[in-house]
Protein backbone atom coordinates (compact mmCIF):
# COMPACT_ATOMS: atom_id res chain seq x y z
CA UNK A 1 0.00 0.00 0.00
CA UNK A 2 1.22 3.21 -0.82
CA UNK A 3 0.95 5.67 1.79
CA UNK A 4 2.10 8.99 3.65
CA UNK A 5 1.82 9.20 7.43
CA UNK A 6 0.95 12.86 6.86
CA UNK A 7 -2.67 13.06 8.10
CA UNK A 8 -1.87 10.51 11.19
CA UNK A 9 0.91 13.42 11.97
CA UNK A 10 -1.34 16.32 11.77
CA UNK A 11 -4.12 14.47 13.93
CA UNK A 12 -1.57 14.09 16.33
CA UNK A 13 -0.50 17.47 16.40
CA UNK A 14 -3.86 18.94 16.15
CA UNK A 15 -5.34 16.77 19.26
CA UNK A 16 -2.08 17.33 21.76
CA UNK A 17 0.89 19.13 21.17
CA UNK A 18 2.25 17.08 24.15
CA UNK A 19 1.56 13.59 22.90
CA UNK A 20 5.52 13.49 22.10
CA UNK A 21 6.43 14.76 25.66
CA UNK A 22 3.83 12.25 27.03
CA UNK A 23 5.64 9.41 25.22
CA UNK A 24 8.61 9.80 27.64
CA UNK A 25 11.32 10.00 24.86
CA UNK A 26 14.86 9.22 25.74
CA UNK A 27 17.91 10.98 24.94
CA UNK A 28 20.09 9.72 22.38
CA UNK A 29 22.97 8.77 25.13
CA UNK A 30 20.35 6.53 26.31
CA UNK A 31 18.90 5.19 23.36
CA UNK A 32 22.79 3.37 22.78
CA UNK A 33 22.29 1.30 25.86
CA UNK A 34 19.00 0.62 25.83
CA UNK A 35 17.89 -2.37 24.74
CA UNK A 36 18.21 -5.13 26.72
CA UNK A 37 20.22 -8.64 27.04
CA UNK A 38 19.76 -12.07 28.95
CA UNK A 39 21.42 -10.22 31.73
CA UNK A 40 19.07 -7.89 32.02
CA UNK A 41 15.76 -9.59 31.44
CA UNK A 42 13.23 -6.66 33.13
CA UNK A 43 14.01 -4.66 31.23
CA UNK A 44 12.58 -3.65 27.66
CA UNK A 45 12.56 -1.14 25.36
CA UNK A 46 10.36 -0.02 22.56
CA UNK A 47 10.89 2.00 19.99
CA UNK A 48 7.61 4.06 18.75
CA UNK A 49 6.72 5.53 15.33
CA UNK A 50 6.59 9.42 16.16
CA UNK A 51 2.87 10.24 15.16
CA UNK A 52 1.37 6.25 14.04
CA UNK A 53 -1.81 6.24 16.18
CA UNK A 54 -2.17 2.41 16.32
CA UNK A 55 1.69 1.44 17.23
CA UNK A 56 1.35 3.98 20.13
CA UNK A 57 -1.62 2.43 21.46
CA UNK A 58 -0.43 -0.25 21.19
CA UNK A 59 2.79 0.05 22.54
CA UNK A 60 1.58 1.48 25.47
CA UNK A 61 -0.68 -1.28 26.21
CA UNK A 62 1.91 -3.74 25.86
CA UNK A 63 4.36 -1.49 28.31
CA UNK A 64 1.10 -1.51 30.82
CA UNK A 65 1.17 -5.46 30.70
CA UNK A 66 4.75 -5.88 31.07
CA UNK A 67 5.10 -3.24 33.72
CA UNK A 68 2.64 -5.12 35.42
CA UNK A 69 4.66 -8.67 35.35
CA UNK A 70 7.62 -6.41 37.04
CA UNK A 71 9.39 -5.12 33.67
CA UNK A 72 11.05 -1.51 33.40
CA UNK A 73 9.78 -0.28 30.34
CA UNK A 74 11.17 2.81 28.27
CA UNK A 75 9.91 4.06 25.02
CA UNK A 76 11.47 6.86 22.54
CA UNK A 77 9.44 7.73 19.87
CA UNK A 78 11.14 8.53 16.32
CA UNK A 79 10.36 8.51 12.50
CA UNK A 80 10.03 4.73 11.37
CA UNK A 81 13.94 5.13 9.69
CA UNK A 82 15.77 6.09 13.24
CA UNK A 83 13.61 2.96 14.65
CA UNK A 84 14.65 0.30 12.46
CA UNK A 85 18.24 1.61 12.69
CA UNK A 86 18.15 1.13 16.51
CA UNK A 87 16.59 -2.23 16.14
CA UNK A 88 19.10 -3.59 13.95
CA UNK A 89 21.56 -2.01 15.75
CA UNK A 90 19.97 -3.04 19.47
CA UNK A 91 19.48 0.22 21.14
CA UNK A 92 16.01 -0.87 20.89
CA UNK A 93 14.00 -4.16 21.81
CA UNK A 94 10.94 -3.68 20.18
CA UNK A 95 8.59 -2.11 17.48
CA UNK A 96 5.04 -2.90 17.14
CA UNK A 97 4.24 -1.08 13.46
CA UNK A 98 5.85 -2.28 11.27
CA UNK A 99 3.69 -2.45 8.06
CA UNK A 100 4.55 -5.11 5.35
CA UNK A 101 4.23 -6.07 2.39
CA UNK A 102 4.32 -2.37 1.44
CA UNK A 103 5.02 0.81 3.76
CA UNK A 104 7.93 -0.73 5.38
CA UNK A 105 9.51 -3.37 2.91
CA UNK A 106 12.69 -0.99 2.12
CA UNK A 107 13.32 -0.79 6.02
CA UNK A 108 13.17 -4.58 6.31
CA UNK A 109 15.07 -5.39 2.99
CA UNK A 110 17.47 -3.08 4.16
CA UNK A 111 17.57 -4.40 8.24
CA UNK A 112 16.00 -7.85 8.21
CA UNK A 113 19.00 -9.71 8.95
CA UNK A 114 19.49 -8.17 11.94
CA UNK A 115 15.65 -8.50 13.05
CA UNK A 116 13.16 -10.84 13.79
CA UNK A 117 9.81 -11.42 13.16
CA UNK A 118 7.40 -11.57 16.71
CA UNK A 119 4.03 -11.70 15.13
CA UNK A 120 1.64 -9.99 13.19
CA UNK A 121 -1.75 -8.59 15.58
CA UNK A 122 -3.56 -6.78 12.72
CA UNK A 123 -4.07 -7.71 9.31
CA UNK A 124 -6.45 -5.45 7.55
CA UNK A 125 -4.39 -1.94 7.02
CA UNK A 126 -5.96 -0.36 4.19
CA UNK A 127 -6.61 3.02 2.63
CA UNK A 128 -10.64 3.50 2.59
CA UNK A 129 -13.42 5.73 1.80
CA UNK A 130 -15.71 5.80 4.23
CA UNK A 131 -19.69 6.77 4.67
CA UNK A 132 -22.08 7.52 7.01
CA UNK A 133 -23.97 3.72 8.37
CA UNK A 134 -27.10 4.43 7.02
CA UNK A 135 -26.05 5.94 3.83
CA UNK A 136 -28.34 4.60 0.38
CA UNK A 137 -24.95 2.89 -1.65
CA UNK A 138 -22.37 -0.07 -0.51
CA UNK A 139 -19.77 0.34 -3.28
CA UNK A 140 -18.00 3.23 -4.52
CA UNK A 141 -19.13 2.03 -7.96
CA UNK A 142 -22.27 3.47 -7.14
CA UNK A 143 -20.78 6.56 -5.60
CA UNK A 144 -21.17 8.67 -9.27
CA UNK A 145 -24.90 8.22 -9.31
CA UNK A 146 -25.49 8.99 -6.04
CA UNK A 147 -23.12 12.15 -5.83
CA UNK A 148 -25.95 14.62 -5.13
CA UNK A 149 -27.00 12.82 -2.32
CA UNK A 150 -23.73 12.94 -0.41
CA UNK A 151 -23.83 17.29 -1.35
CA UNK A 152 -21.29 16.28 -4.62
CA UNK A 153 -19.04 16.18 -2.06
CA UNK A 154 -15.84 13.56 -1.24
CA UNK A 155 -14.25 15.36 2.04
CA UNK A 156 -10.42 14.26 2.21
CA UNK A 157 -7.29 15.46 4.29
CA UNK A 158 -4.12 16.82 3.68
CA UNK A 159 -2.81 17.82 -0.05
CA UNK A 160 0.39 15.96 0.09
CA UNK A 161 -1.02 12.69 1.95
CA UNK A 162 -0.52 9.25 -0.28
CA UNK A 163 -4.55 8.87 0.14
CA UNK A 164 -5.18 12.15 -1.32
CA UNK A 165 -2.93 10.99 -4.52
CA UNK A 166 -4.27 8.07 -4.48
CA UNK A 167 -7.60 9.19 -4.57
CA UNK A 168 -7.11 12.18 -6.93
CA UNK A 169 -5.14 9.46 -9.60
CA UNK A 170 -6.86 6.15 -9.11
CA UNK A 171 -10.07 6.08 -7.39
CA UNK A 172 -11.48 9.47 -9.13
CA UNK A 173 -10.77 8.40 -12.42
CA UNK A 174 -11.78 4.81 -11.63
CA UNK A 175 -15.33 5.39 -10.35
CA UNK A 176 -15.87 8.50 -12.51
CA UNK A 177 -16.24 10.92 -9.87
CA UNK A 178 -14.96 13.56 -11.44
CA UNK A 179 -18.32 15.69 -10.84
CA UNK A 180 -18.00 15.67 -7.49
CA UNK A 181 -16.46 18.22 -5.51
CA UNK A 182 -13.37 16.22 -3.80
CA UNK A 183 -12.25 18.75 -0.84
CA UNK A 184 -8.90 18.94 -0.32
CA UNK A 185 -8.55 20.00 3.28
CA UNK A 186 -6.98 18.63 6.64
CA UNK A 187 -7.50 15.22 8.71
CA UNK A 188 -8.60 17.52 11.66
CA UNK A 189 -11.31 19.76 9.30
CA UNK A 190 -12.27 15.94 7.61
CA UNK A 191 -13.32 14.95 10.56
CA UNK A 192 -15.02 17.73 12.10
CA UNK A 193 -17.32 17.44 8.90
CA UNK A 194 -17.90 14.01 9.59
CA UNK A 195 -19.00 14.62 13.03
CA UNK A 196 -21.27 17.39 11.94
CA UNK A 197 -22.87 15.59 9.40
CA UNK A 198 -23.14 12.23 11.04
CA UNK A 199 -24.69 14.19 14.10
CA UNK A 200 -27.38 15.85 11.90
CA UNK A 201 -28.09 12.36 9.77
CA UNK A 202 -26.97 13.57 6.92
CA UNK A 203 -25.13 11.38 4.29
CA UNK A 204 -21.46 12.05 3.87
CA UNK A 205 -18.21 10.51 2.27
CA UNK A 206 -14.66 10.95 3.37
CA UNK A 207 -11.29 9.51 2.42
CA UNK A 208 -9.82 7.71 5.91
CA UNK A 209 -7.93 4.46 7.04
CA UNK A 210 -8.01 1.58 9.35
CA UNK A 211 -6.95 1.63 11.68
CA UNK A 212 -8.69 4.87 13.29
CA UNK A 213 -10.12 5.73 15.92
CA UNK A 214 -13.31 7.24 14.07
CA UNK A 215 -14.95 3.92 13.31
CA UNK A 216 -15.34 3.94 17.03
CA UNK A 217 -16.51 7.27 17.35
CA UNK A 218 -19.14 7.68 14.54
CA UNK A 219 -21.70 5.32 13.53
CA UNK A 220 -19.48 4.94 9.51
CA UNK A 221 -18.75 1.77 7.20
CA UNK A 222 -16.32 1.56 4.22
CA UNK A 223 -17.78 1.58 0.61
CA UNK A 224 -16.36 -1.75 -0.89
CA UNK A 225 -13.92 -0.85 -3.68
CA UNK A 226 -14.34 -3.66 -6.35
CA UNK A 227 -11.53 -2.30 -8.92
CA UNK A 228 -8.98 -2.37 -6.03
CA UNK A 229 -8.15 1.27 -6.83
CA UNK A 230 -7.26 2.00 -3.14
CA UNK A 231 -4.80 -0.92 -2.63
CA UNK A 232 -5.13 -4.02 -1.14
CA UNK A 233 -4.65 -4.60 2.70
CA UNK A 234 -1.58 -4.88 4.87
CA UNK A 235 -0.57 -6.62 8.18
CA UNK A 236 1.00 -4.58 10.79
CA UNK A 237 3.84 -6.73 12.19
CA UNK A 238 5.81 -6.45 15.35
CA UNK A 239 9.73 -6.66 15.38
CA UNK A 240 12.40 -7.15 17.68
CA UNK A 241 15.96 -7.19 17.30
CA UNK A 242 18.11 -9.85 17.21
CA UNK A 243 18.34 -12.70 20.06
CA UNK A 244 14.95 -10.87 21.43
CA UNK A 245 13.20 -13.94 21.82
CA UNK A 246 15.47 -15.80 23.45
CA UNK A 247 16.59 -13.35 25.64
CA UNK A 248 12.66 -12.89 26.55
CA UNK A 249 10.98 -16.17 25.76
CA UNK A 250 7.88 -15.37 27.48
CA UNK A 251 7.70 -11.64 26.14
CA UNK A 252 7.78 -13.22 22.81
CA UNK A 253 5.38 -15.66 23.34
CA UNK A 254 3.07 -12.83 24.51
CA UNK A 255 3.48 -10.98 21.17
CA UNK A 256 3.19 -13.86 19.24
CA UNK A 257 -0.32 -14.57 20.62
CA UNK A 258 -1.27 -11.13 20.74
CA UNK A 259 -3.86 -9.83 18.18
CA UNK A 260 -6.13 -6.77 18.01
CA UNK A 261 -9.85 -7.05 16.43
CA UNK A 262 -11.31 -4.03 14.83
CA UNK A 263 -13.32 -3.16 17.51
CA UNK A 264 -10.73 -3.29 20.15
CA UNK A 265 -8.45 -1.56 18.53
CA UNK A 266 -10.43 1.69 17.03
CA UNK A 267 -11.87 1.43 21.16
CA UNK A 268 -8.23 2.01 22.18
CA UNK A 269 -7.09 4.56 19.90
CA UNK A 270 -11.05 6.69 20.20
CA UNK A 271 -10.30 6.28 24.43
CA UNK A 272 -6.46 7.59 23.73
CA UNK A 273 -6.64 10.29 20.67
CA UNK A 274 -10.04 11.22 20.92
CA UNK A 275 -11.83 11.26 24.56
CA UNK A 276 -8.54 11.96 26.12
CA UNK A 277 -7.02 13.87 23.69
CA UNK A 278 -3.44 11.96 23.51
CA UNK A 279 -2.93 13.94 27.35
CA UNK A 280 -1.67 10.59 28.83
CA UNK A 281 -1.42 7.63 27.08
CA UNK A 282 -0.82 5.00 30.29
CA UNK A 283 -3.94 6.57 31.71
CA UNK A 284 -5.93 5.48 28.51
CA UNK A 285 -4.58 2.19 28.80
CA UNK A 286 -5.94 1.80 31.90
CA UNK A 287 -9.32 2.73 31.46
CA UNK A 288 -9.40 0.53 27.71
CA UNK A 289 -7.93 -2.26 30.45
CA UNK A 290 -10.90 -1.83 32.95
CA UNK A 291 -13.33 -1.98 29.76
CA UNK A 292 -11.88 -4.78 29.10
CA UNK A 293 -11.40 -6.77 32.30
CA UNK A 294 -10.46 -10.38 30.54
CA UNK A 295 -7.63 -8.97 28.19
CA UNK A 296 -4.39 -9.65 29.58
CA UNK A 297 -5.47 -12.99 30.98
CA UNK A 298 -6.58 -14.30 28.00
CA UNK A 299 -4.16 -13.12 25.90
CA UNK A 300 -1.72 -14.81 28.46
CA UNK A 301 -3.30 -18.38 28.25
CA UNK A 302 -3.05 -17.80 24.92
CA UNK A 303 0.46 -17.83 25.02
CA UNK A 304 0.83 -20.04 27.28
CA UNK A 305 2.45 -18.10 29.76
Amino acid sequence: MTRSRTPRTALAAVTTAALALGLGACSSDDASTSGSTGSDDKKISIGVHAGWDEGIAVSHLFKAMLEDDGYTVDEETADPGVVYTGLAGGSYDLNFDMWLPATHADYLKKYGDDLEQLGVWYDDARLTIAVNEDAPITSLAELGDAAEQFGDRLVGIEAGAGLTRITQDEVVPTYGLDSMDFVISSTPAMLAELKSRTDAGENVAVTLWRPHWAYDAFPIRDLEDPEGALGGAEEIHTVGRSGFAEDHPDVAALIKAFTLTDEQLFSLENIMFNEDEGADPDKSVRTWLEANPTFVDDLKAAAGV
